[in-house]
């Protein structure tokens, strides 16, 4: 066995036989490195969620896609580290799997294999317990090549490679694309939270984005437009990353110019005039914090708040940390904002 210790971009790895996927149980690849994965191979999270689906991914066997002959890698092996998305990844779970692995890689043909830290990170567990479970098992291996991965930062959210297929403009994401660069005046990336308030006004506004919020950590939050920018990104923006680092999401400059067009040729003037309506509310608010405060208020007076001290006593029972940062002059220099721009009902 030749192991390499090494670190850097696993997904880069372009002249080996396989590549080791972490996975769980439930078709899920919602962030770190399964999420990079998903986006560089679509083929390979489709063939995974039929195969969760049908319950046929289980911890202690991989599940093996073939990319085909001619791909580098040949192989995507996925492998279960835990149960649930949720829940921890498991030791136990580690050396079920390697006995597992060690058996199918001769299997294959397989002579050289990159491979992540796994468990750790989103899963967990430390290295110090996991590096030398795998060296053990690998031991066994003496003429495969195993290019271990240690745990390290990922890498920056624009170098992450998307092969997803290109959606179709749509009057929602050329509203989302527009109001994104229409926030863009001060030119840095938006964070999650900002991008995801701008989706809650551009629906208060009027705009059938089909949408669900809820109230959640950082105020108004829906998952359905998580999903939604996880679809857009590499394609109508950049920067949202593996879903740990903190992103900065950027319009991508020709899809930004196709959803003015779209807008253009629909001659949508009440969308336009919607556009207008949020950049005038949200103008001087441009931050996390600062869009956080003025979707909360926002939420709070929909559920009641007549006042800006019910919106403040509302706000203080969220939750602990929205008590201690959201001070009375702010809730009131929102509250002010809100009602000027005639967003109050």
């Amino acid at each position: 066995m030749t192991t390499i210790i090494t670190q850097g971009d696993l997904l880069k790895q372009d002249d080996v036989d396989a590549i080791v996927n972490t996975v769980n149980c439930v078709g899920v690849m919602g962030k770190g490195i399964a999420l990079q994965f998903k986006n560089k191979w679509p083929e390979n999270f489709i063939a995974y969620k039929a195969a969760c689906d049908a319950k046929q991914v289980r911890p202690g066997k991989m599940m093996v896609f073939d990319a085909g002959a001619y791909a580098q890698p040949h192989y995507i092996i996925n492998f279960p580290t835990k149960d649930h998305w949720r829940g921890n990844s498991r030791l136990d779970y580690i050396r079920d799997g390697l006995i597992d692995l060690v058996a199918v890689i001769p299997k294959l043909g397989i002579k050289s294999l990159a491979m992540p830290p796994l468990g750790c990170g989103n899963g967990g567990l430390d290295w110090v317990d996991v590096r030398p479970m795998i060296e053990q098992a690998f031991a066994a291996l003496p003429d495969v090549e195993l290019r271990l991965f240690e745990p390290g930062d990922a890498p920056a959210a624009k170098a992450m490679e998307v092969r997803t297929e290109r959606p179709r403009m749509t009057a929602g994401r050329a509203a989302m694309l527009k109001a994104i660069e229409l926030y863009r005046e001060l030119d840095y990336g938006l964070s999650k939270i900002e991008v995801q308030k701008l989706g809650y006004f551009l629906q208060a506004a009027g705009q059938p984005l089909q949408l669900t919020f809820e109230k959640h950590h950082y105020g108004p939050y829906s998952e359905q437009l998580r999903h939604a920018l996880n679809r857009m990104e590499g394609h109508f923006i950049v920067g949202l990353g593996d879903g740990n680092v903190e992103p900065e999401i950027e319009p991508v400059a020709e899809a930004l110019a196709e959803a003015q067009d779209y807008i253009a040729q629909s001659g949508d003037e009440v969308l336009q005039g919607r556009l207008a309506r949020v950049q005038r509310l949200i103008d001087g608010f441009q931050s996390p914090y600062g869009m956080e405060l003025l979707a909360t208020v926002h939420w709070v007076q929909q559920e009641g708040a007549r006042s800006s001290d019910e919106a403040l006593a509302r706000i203080s029972a969220w939750s602990e940390r929205k008590r201690a940062l959201m001070q009375p002059e702010h809730v009131q220099a929102a509250w002010n904002r809100l009602a000027a721009e005639q967003w109050l009902h």
